[in-house]
């Protein structure tokens, strides 16, 4: 059996494991050192740090301070990782932890993150969904079940200073456009619930001050929520910084492409079993800005789809050009009065969409002006006909949990 690099006491804070990070700094010191070659076991925390809690309560979605996230899982450096390497890193096999087999979904309240469609949901929702082997079902949730395809939400390497002064100088700016916007444009550096790792003294400070938070995606990855990167898959990361500095987390059971519903796929506890390796110089050799990938070759086998279109014309009617994310929001909107037709509530279709591998797709942004989007529901995960017919929509889901909502404070 591989080692086990990092290991986490799902009784214990996250603020307690010096492994466990959760900013982006060249100063977070690197916890463990592999070489080229070498696989090993990484355990994760959920992305909350356990938080959210396998109950009927979404209090604890509407409560969470969101500067606590992402809690992630390293830095870890491989030995002779230099700048303007590709690391290469295997994700051989990855799971829910043994003794945590269930996760959650939540929509944050407009006032605390919001979320896509947080106009049309702005309270505080969460469903729960136990994992059984290779498939999901929820009690907040009748009427689906389907296979997971389980893969970390974020993974990447540590910025160099320019490039974290970088990101910081243009979020920054972005935010001073609307400063008072809600939910925010971005999120700043916030020193008060920073976990630095295993920094002390000024290098903890200073990750405090400057560090990046972990909620977008960015140059070296990061959130990116790729539902493709699972077992199988491999991933080549641009390195900034001596050894790599990867690290990981917010582990997903399964996820929708766009994971709509932001707190947005089934958020688990787990483990991830990697392998690393290195191309030198691999950044130029390969005119690489961002990281690449080659996805899983496991997949949900689902190959029957309803598929719904958006385009680039919102709520209200007004025409804009060529906006995808307007056409993929559209696209979703549809879909939701669908699933309604057949007892769903509205959270509880939304959740679908956030939860299970529904695919989106950009179907087409040069027809002006408006960009196509579409998003595909696979119809076997429903334990009944959802295709339309003659005879109309029978509403199957009646009574039961529905998904929990807590209202704002």
């Amino acid at each position: 059996m591989p080692d086990t690099l990092i290991k986490v006491d799902l009784t214990q804070s996250a603020y307690d494991n010096d492994m466990i990070h959760n900013r982006w700094h060249p100063d977070v010191p690197i916890v463990a050192w592999v070489s080229p070659g070498d696989d090993f076991i990484v355990e994760t925390y959920d992305w909350t740090g356990g938080f959210i809690k396998n109950n009927d309560s979404a209090d604890d979605v509407r409560d969470i301070d969101l500067s606590i996230v992402h809690f992630l899982s390293g830095p870890i450096g491989v030995k002779g990782a230099e700048p303007g390497d590709l690391l290469v890193v295997d994700l051989l096999d990855i799971g829910p932890k043994k003794e945590s087999l269930w996760g959650f979904n939540g929509f944050f309240s407009k006032k605390n993150g919001g979320g896509f469609l947080t106009e049309h949901f702005p309270l505080a929702q969460k469903s729960i969904w136990d994992i059984k082997g290779l498939y999901t079902s929820s009690r907040h949730i009748p009427g689906v079940n389907f296979a997971g395809l389980v893969h970390p939400g974020l993974i990447g390497c540590l910025p160099d200073p320019k490039m974290l002064a970088m990101w910081n100088e243009r979020e920054n700016a972005l935010i001073a456009t609307n400063p008072t916007r809600v939910p925010p444009l971005a999120n700043p550096p916030f020193a008060a619930t920073a976990h630095a790792g295993r920094a002390k003294g000024d290098a903890k400070a200073k990750v405090g001050a400057e560090g990046a938070r972990t909620v977008p995606p960015r140059e070296h990855g990061g959130n990116c929520d790729i539902k493709d990167l699972s077992r199988g898959s491999k991933i080549y990361f641009p390195v900034y910084v001596p050894g790599g500095g990867l690290s990981m987390g917010d582990l997903h059971f399964s996820q929708g492409d766009g994971e709509i519903t932001f707190c947005g796929a089934i958020e688990m506890a787990g483990w991830v079993h990697l392998k690393v390796d290195i191309i030198k110089d691999g950044v130029s050799k390969y005119g690489i800005k961002n990281p690449i990938f080659k996805p899983s070759p496991i997949t949900p086998n689902y190959k029957d789809y309803l598929i719904f279109e958006g385009i680039s014309v919102d709520e209200g009617g007004k025409q804009h050009y060529l906006d995808v994310h307007i056409a993929y929001r559209q696209a979703c909107l549809n879909a939701i009065e669908y699933l309604k037709k057949f007892g769903y509530s509205g959270a509880q279709a939304y959740t679908i969409l956030g939860v299970a591998p529904v695919q989106g797709h950009i179907s087409g942004v040069v027809d002006i002006p408006n960009a196509c989007a579409t998003l595909y529901l696979p119809t076997e995960i429903f334990d009944f006909d959802i295709m339309p017919s003659s005879a109309g929509p029978i509403e199957h889901i009646k009574g039961g949990v529905d998904v929990s909502v807590s209202p704002d404070k």
